[in-house]
């Protein structure tokens, strides 16, 4: 089962040649998920060849230009394939307002249905196989980190302790893997405990962009596989985060390092910093996190299983 993790758009608040406005993508069982939708996302699309027709859920931060003014080509786009499937759109109350108006000046043709639904801390999309959680960040507008989320697996099924219990091959041995308990000929109640191993962890996935530091990101992101998190500015110009309501990169980095995160990507650079001077971001984030990630455009994450 695949679970991948694109990078579409690095730069905050405006695009700059090589790195366009935040944007990320998952990419799970050919299901896509965006998250955020900023100027220069379809051509990253394009360039990494990624078939948009396959986006079932857009998940936006916050109503911010940088974040939301790749949104109305992303709409129109997905007019020029068959589309079935409704697409979901998750977050800020003033999103469906955004989406409506976009719709009427440009007269938009959509030929699909577009479902706006407002985003509140906790579970916002939820299948039998992942979650989608959201919750609340500090910037000046209203504004939400996602963690996506997959389900517990069952344990690993062990036919031969079933055989020993004296469960035949065959239907049986189906029912104990799909969690339900048989009944032997004899009477005899064995349950998929007895046979199957401890339920394995899925992924998770987090993204966190445009806000202050906050000590309860972490709980929103332990464990994480991957953490994509802006870190807009060097430690010098920390006072300047503040007053924006964002993050330093150290600042991130210790999100990272608390939530006990496997890896972290920084995005959301300030366009102040050329590509040799985000080498002082990476360097002060890894010296509180050794797994930072300085993310440029188009950089994929592949996430296995665990096992």
């Amino acid at each position: 089962m695949n679970f991948e993790v694109f990078v579409l758009g690095t730069s905050g608040m405006m695009p700059i040649p090589g790195r366009f406005l935040t944007s990320a993508m998952v990419r799970r069982e050919g299901e896509l998920f965006l998250f955020d939708c900023g100027e220069g996302t379809q051509v990253s699309l394009k360039m990494l060849n990624i078939r948009w027709k396959k986006i079932s859920a857009i998940f936006i931060s916050h109503m911010h230009a940088d974040h939301v003014t790749g949104l109305p080509g992303i709409l129109m786009l997905s007019s020029q394939v068959d589309r079935d499937e409704p697409l979901y759109l998750y977050g800020p109350q003033k999103l469906k307002e955004y989406v409506d108006a976009n719709r009427k000046i440009l007269d938009m043709y959509i030929n699909y249905e577009i479902i706006v639904k407002t985003a509140e801390p906790g579970v916002v999309m939820e299948n039998d196989e992942f979650v989608v959680e959201a919750f609340r960040l500090d910037h000046t507008k209203p504004c939400l980190g996602y963690t996506m989320r997959e389900k517990e697996r069952p344990g690993v099924f062990h036919p031969e302790i079933a055989q020993s219990l004296g469960v035949p091959k065959g239907p049986l041995w189906g029912k104990l893997q799909s969690g339900a308990d048989v009944t032997l000929s004899d009477g005899t109640v064995i349950g998929p405990n007895q046979v199957m191993g401890s339920p394995r962890a899925g992924r998770k996935f987090s993204y966190v962009t445009d806000t202050l530091y906050l000590d309860s990101i972490a709980d929103h992101v332990r464990n994480a596989d991957l953490l994509l998190c802006e870190g807009m500015f060097a430690s010098d110009l920390a006072s300047s985060a503040i007053e924006k309501k964002h993050m330093t990169a150290a600042q991130a980095a210790t999100v990272a390092r608390d939530a006990n995160v496997a890896k972290m990507g920084l995005i959301h650079y300030s366009p102040r910093y050329t590509d040799r001077d985000l080498k002082q971001l990476v360097a002060e984030a890894r010296k509180i996190f050794p797994g930072t990630i300085l993310t440029k455009d188009r950089m994929t994450f592949d996430i296995p299983l665990k096992d």
